[in-house]
């Protein structure tokens, strides 16, 4: 049996992967950590803490995801987006382990017109894509057995998130306005903890680093997304359409972060849910709680 280490365990994906972990449970052995039970800034604490619990796969879901606070606190996006992830990439290096590590579109500078590959040419606009750039180059500058999966616009029904932001929103105002010039895919948390799980199952002896591109199927506008949530949730909230100009932000959002997902749908031999679908799914959960 192997044993997993799950780091930002109480994150949207750390809570996902939890949930499935389940369905695991007779081949592979769970640790769960935030940074009270590990600083993964610590190396030496990522060492003993391998050691001790005799680590085979490593799977980082911890990340400093404040897109605008990063543009004010970049030492310690930094830290958290790349030192972080540089140790845990020599550990598993050290270790002869595998590192799964969770990346985003922000790594894009969003001015394509047709959806982004793998190997296409990164640009970050935002501190926070920056960091999460320089995470990627240390884990494939460690040389360790690694998987890179971006992603983009997370939510779930943990944590905090657009689509909780949205369904509060709703209940409390008659209307919002939400910017419809930036696209990209939405993704549930729960179905990237799925496809994480299959990437691990699938590709026992991997060497070396691969990257891929994991979102829900579809594309939308945050616009759209806004007002799908309002009509799944059957909230009577009216949502008007803006351009970005007209909600400043801190940090420079890609105004086109769509991922092309060939490449994982083949690595795992399976389709991938249309946002929607997983959309109703989530609203639904939340209901229920």
């Amino acid at each position: 049996m192997k044993n997993i280490l799950i780091t930002g365990a109480n994150g949207q994906l750390g809570n996902c992967l939890r949930d499935l972990a389940k369905e695991y449970q007779d081949k592979y052995r769970f640790f769960y950590t935030d940074v009270a039970e590990l600083d993964i800034t610590d190396a030496a604490a990522i060492d003993q803490y391998i050691i001790e619990h005799r680590i085979d796969i490593i799977i980082n879901a911890a990340a400093y995801t404040a897109v605008d606070k990063a543009e004010d606190d970049e030492g310690n996006a930094y830290r958290i987006n790349c030192t972080a992830v540089g140790n845990l990439a020599n550990a598993a290096r050290k270790h002869d382990l595998r590192l799964f590590h969770i990346s985003t579109d922000y790594v894009f500078p969003g001015n394509a017109c047709i959806p982004y590959k793998e190997d296409d040419p990164t640009g970050p606009l935002s501190v926070y894509g920056s960091t999460k750039l320089s995470g990627e180059k240390a884990v494939l500058e460690s040389g360790c057995r690694a998987t890179i999966i971006r992603t983009s616009w997370l939510y779930s029904e943990y944590g905090n998130n657009f689509v909780k932001t949205m369904l509060r929103l709703g209940a409390e105002r008659e209307s919002l306005r939400v910017v419809c010039d930036q696209i990209g895919g939405p993704t549930y948390a729960g179905d990237l903890a799925r496809v994480i799980y299959r990437l691990m199952e699938n590709g026992e002896e991997t060497q070396g680093t691969e990257i891929y591109h994991f979102a829900n199927e579809g594309v939308c506008s945050w616009f759209d997304f806004a007002k799908t949530i309002m009509d799944i949730a059957g909230l009577p909230c009216r949502v008007e359409a803006i351009p970005s100009s007209e909600y400043p932000a801190k940090a420079h959002r890609p105004a086109f972060s769509v991922f092309n997902l060939r490449k994982i749908k083949v690595a795992t031999g399976t389709s991938i849910p249309y946002w929607r679908d997983s959309l109703i799914l989530t609203i639904n959960k939340l209901k229920q709680k």
